[in-house]
Formats: structure tokens, C-alpha cells, sequence
């Protein structure tokens, strides 16, 4: 099976509805699909990875494998269901960014981060206009429904999945939805690792090439989509041999945004990002669908995030 690829220079020429086509079925039945022409600099990729791969190398990794969780898989006399093999951080860009926090950051890396995300937004923007095209919705739907009083907030988890000595033992990253919007992945071009659900068949992710950008959507679209878009089940496998990079952008809902799906209700309303995180972070590594049926719950026993 492969994955969807959009080509997104394609949209401005005679292929436009084949595209636009394309990226609509992308969305219903994979709800993933790599892009490519996508206006973000190559160099800029590359430069972001090189970066962090330095950070991790200079900074992380002998940390990680005298770690806790390096200790507790070591060990474990069987598959562990409570563990990730990942080292990672989070910065958030928008609305306010959280650099401070990470002293050891060098400027290059910083630099490149802020030059990389600021092109990254706007193709999040892009993306999010055209799914809004293809859902005959207003184009700035999307926008406006994940604004909350400072817009959009947008954050990267950047991670490092290592070499593991026991990949029979552990999840590089557990089997999970994401709780968002749109999620823009720079990963590996080498280690493979990353998996995805479709047709009830886990899917691999080929590393990626050629300066394409990997998309999946979150939860927060399946809902303002009625179901149309879903998210999808995904994990990281662990490896034996090669460290995986991955550097994702999550452009989702401000915490004090008001989700609700468009045009109809057939899915949890009237209740605050925040709300939703508060359950997703006692319920991430199970099936969504009760986790939206506890929110429908929630809200109709006047737990109701809207003041």
C-alpha cells in the first residue's frame, strides 16, 4: 500500500481538481499523506536536522542511556506496555515561545527553528484552507475555530528514537492518536520505524526523501469535519540498529478554543481544547472513540467549558 503523495505545486496548473481530489481522499481514508513542493526551503530541513542531531548527540544521548527508562527496559523480562524508547522535548513557537527552558539550545539551532517554523505556519495555513475547500467549508474555518484570544497555537515535539537493545521489549512511542490539528513531520531520511493503521493493517512509513514533509491530522479535525477526516492510529517501532529523527510541528487549537464539529453535531460540542488535553492525558494510549463519547458525556451533564 503506498501513502498518498500531494504534490502541491500541482495546484496552480490544469491538475488542480485531480489534486484537490486527491488530497480529499488522503484525508477521509488514510488520514495521512506526504507532500511534496511544498514551499518549505530544503535547506532549511536539512539544516534543522543537522542541528538537532547535533544537540542530541552533544547533549542527550549519553543521558538517555543512563536514564530511567534505559534502566527499567534493561531489566524488564518481557515486552513493557508502559514504556516509550524516545528522548524528547518540546518548544512551543505560538503564541509565546518557550526557548528559555532549554539553556543548552545552541543559537544555531534556535535560529534555524524560528526561520524553519515561520515557513512551516504558513503552509499549515495553506493545508488547512484547502481541506476547508474540499469540506465546502469557509477557508478560514479551520483558522478561526482554533483561535482561541491569541490564535492558533503551534509547538514542536522534537525527538530522538535511539538505537535499542531490546526492540522486541518496547515501543519506540506507543500505539496513539494525536490530540490536534495538523501535524507537519520532518523525519529521518535513513531509520525507518514510524507506523501508521490503514485498512486495519499497520502500515509502514518509509523514511523521507527529497525534502517531502510527512501530514497526519488529529483528533480536533476529525471532529470539526464530522468524522470526515479521520485521525489515525500510529506508533514508532523501536530499532536495533540506526537513531530516528523526528521534529514534528503540531498546529493545533489554542487551549481556550471552542471545538465544535461543522456543520453538524454528530460529535462531541461546545468544549474548550483544554478540557479535551485534561482527558487525552489519562486516555492517550487508548481507542478515541470512548474518549469522545466521555466528552459528549461530559458536556451534556453541564460540564460545559464555555463561560
Amino acid at each position: 500500500m503506498e501513502i498518498p503523495m500531494i504534490d502541491l505545486s500541482e495546484l496552480d496548473g490544469e491538475n488542480r481538481s485531480k489534486t484537490m481530489a486527491l488530497l480529499h481522499h488522503a484525508c477521509e481514508k488514510w488520514g495521512c499523506f506526504k507532500i511534496k513542493n511544498h514551499g518549505v526551503d530544503p535547506e532549511l530541513m536539512e539544516k534543522v536536522k543537522h542541528f538537532v542531531n547535533t544537540h542530541y548527540e552533544e547533549n542527550l544521548k549519553a543521558i538517555f542511556y543512563e536514564s530511567e527508562t534505559a534502566k527499567c527496559l534493561e531489566s524488564a523480562d518481557g515486552t513493557t506496555s508502559d514504556l516509550d524508547w524516545e528522548c524528547t522535548f518540546f518548544i512551543w513557537h505560538r503564541p509565546k515561545s518557550n526557548f528559555e527552558d532549554f539553556p543548552n539550545l545552541s543559537n544555531d539551532l534556535r535560529e534555524t527553528m524560528d526561520e524553519y517554523i515561520a515557513q512551516l505556519i504558513k503552509l499549515a495555513e495553506k493545508l488547512s484552507e484547502l481541506m476547508c475547500e474540499n469540506l465546502g467549508l469557509d477557508k478560514d474555518h479551520i483558522k478561526r475555530a482554533f483561535s482561541g484570544k491569541n490564535g492558533p497555537t503551534v509547538g514542536t515535539k522534537v525527538a530522538k528514537y535511539p538505537e535499542c537493545p531490546y526492540p522486541e521489549r518496547v515501543r519506540g512511542l506507543r500505539e496513539h492518536t494525536d490530540a490536534g490539528g495538523i501535524i507537519l513531520l520532518l523525519q529521518d531520511d535513513q531509520v525507518p520505524g514510524l507506523e501508521f493503521v490503514h485498512d486495519g493493517q499497520w502500515v509502514p512509513i518509509p523514511p523521507s526523501t527529497n525534502s517531502t514533509i510527512f501530514v497526519n491530522t488529529g483528533d480536533q479535525l476529525e471532529v470539526l469535519s464530522n468524522g470526515r477526516y479521520k485521525s489515525v492510529w500510529h506508533r514508532v517501532m523501536a530499532v536495533e540498529s540506526g537513531s530516528r529523527l523526528s521534529v514534528a510541528t503540531f498546529y493545533n487549537p489554542a487551549g481556550d478554543a471552542v471545538i465544535s464539529p461543522a456543520p453538524k453535531l454528530l460529535y462531541p460540542e461546545k468544549y474548550t481544547f483544554g478540557e479535551y488535553l485534561k482527558l487525552y492525558a489519562t486516555t492517550k494510549f487508548q481507542e478515541k472513540e470512548p474518549r469522545f463519547e466521555s466528552m459528549k458525556k461530559m458536556m451534556s451533564n453541564g460540564c460545559n467549558g464555555v463561560v
